[in-house]
């Protein structure tokens, strides 16, 4: 998941928990006697990251998984982009979703099967691969999830579409998965699911935020201009540092001055370069901001306000209007906003409650970016749901719980989800909601 958020345990244990009840044990007896050989697969995609855009080996895997159980698969769309498609009669299209790309991370859990993989990144330069985001896990979970559903074709019917996503962590998978063709090629879905792994909860347990569950998140370029001399003589010159951090300063005033207090909203200056040496003042700086919001509303706003108040300082400081600070935002980045339909949400919380080990809980929605997003939002508009698979092992989530030790988070070197019950659940999980789905359009 692009640019993650940090849940707070305490959080976990004073929600209310919906416990399983009596589940299908056939079920849950099939995924535990597949568990060897989808333990073996979690290994290896553990050992074999792949960077975004660059999918290839992973992508490669994930079909010939789909092959091997019957669907009819198409590679390379969007990219590594996968799409297994399996018609089993009339029904409804439930739509499966996973992401492959890893991090540029050095693996510093000392697990056994840690990531040793270095590689080229599109900058031409070498930097160590690690899935620090658990994209191992949802890979393996897709595929156990297919497994399954392939062995359970008596029990459902309609089409199944599963989907391997590339380039999650850049924002820019969905969005060219979609440019691709991905509901005009093939079967337009009724629902889409997905699921993300947790640092903040313990494996077996399952989170839904019902409505809004990940923020739009956009990255802004300030490119912040003076007129450079002498450091000993600063009234002859324009001096961009200066200016930069006045404008610093005034970004802060946009979210607690121009955003309704019950509106989140982000702006967060991430990066500063300016000047080379003590005594010259240099003719450029340059800014990298981060915004986060749900609304499209406040996002419009947020950035607009960025635009004015960057631009504006550079007319106060006296600049002329060839040198007045560029705005920039990277669009081609842009996440937008992820919205679970609240019904679906309900629904799905009431049903996996009977098959997550740990039982299920109702979390509030974070500032990271997710582009499972943009298939929801394609019109018309499908019911779609991302939920939080747990990860942590129960034992240090339970001491964090005591003396308030921070877990590792998404994207840390450190962080290592907990193979088993995490994969079974997982896997009980997805196969119990799409069969949902599919029986009870």
């Amino acid at each position: 998941m692009s640019h993650k958020h940090l849940f707070v345990p305490a959080l976990v244990a004073a929600a209310m928990i919906l416990q399983p009840a009596q589940a299908d044990e056939t079920l849950k007896d099939a995924v535990a006697a597949d568990l060897s050989y989808l333990h073996d697969l979690y290994i290896e995609l553990h050992r074999n990251p792949e960077l975004s855009y660059h999918e290839e080996k992973s992508s490669a895997r994930l079909a010939a998984e789909l092959r091997d159980l019957g669907f009819e698969v198409t590679e390379k769309v969007g990219g590594f982009g996968i799409v297994g498609v399996l018609e089993n009669g009339p029904g409804p299209t439930v739509l499966i979703r996973a992401d492959m790309d890893a991090l540029p991370v050095k693996e510093l859990t000392g697990l056994d099967y840690a990531s040793l993989v270095t590689t080229l990144n599109d900058d031409g330069l070498e930097v160590p691969v690690m899935h620090a985001c658990g994209h191992d896990i949802h890979m393996t979970v897709f595929v156990g999830t297919a497994r399954r559903l392939v062995a359970m074709k008596d029990q459902w019917a309609g089409t199944l579409v599963m989907i391997g996503q590339p380039a999650e962590e850049r924002g820019a998978g969905a969005r060219a998965m979609l440019e691709d063709g991905l509901f005009e090629r093939f079967p337009r879905p009724d629902y889409n699911i997905a699921l993300h792994t947790s640092s903040f909860l313990p494996a077996g347990m399952v989170g839904i935020p019902p409505g809004w569950a990940f923020a739009n998140v956009d990255s802004v370029d300030i490119t912040v201009r003076g007129i450079g001399g002498h450091g000993s003589t600063p009234h002859m010159t324009k001096d961009p540092i200066v200016l930069a951090a006045q404008i610093i300063l005034s970004l802060q005033t946009i979210v607690s001055r121009e955003i309704s207090p019950q509106e989140p909203a982000v702006v967060t200056v991430g990066s500063i370069h300016g000047g080379l040496k003590h005594n010259i003042i240099s003719d450029e700086v340059k800014l990298q901001i981060t915004v986060r919001s749900y609304s499209d509303e406040v996002r419009a706003k947020l950035l607009a306000a960025i635009e004015r108040i960057a631009v504006n300082a550079g007319r106060v400081a006296g600049l002329p209007e060839d040198l007045l600070p560029i705005y920039y935002l990277h669009e081609e980045e842009a996440t937008p906003s992820t919205y679970n339909d609240p019904q679906l949400s309900a629904r799905l919380m009431t049903i996996l409650a009977d098959v997550a080990s740990g039982g299920v809980i109702r979390t509030p929605p974070v500032m990271g970016g997710e582009d499972f997003s943009r298939y929801g939002r394609d019109e018309p508009k499908i019911p779609s749901v991302i939920f939080w698979l747990g990860g942590v092992d129960p034992a240090k989530f339970e001491a964090a719980q005591r003396d308030g030790t921070q877990l590792p988070s998404l994207h840390s070197p450190l962080f290592a989800p907990l193979p088993d019950p995490t994969i079974t659940t997982g896997v009980n999980v997805m196969t119990t909601a799409a069969l949902d789905l599919f029986e009870n359009p």
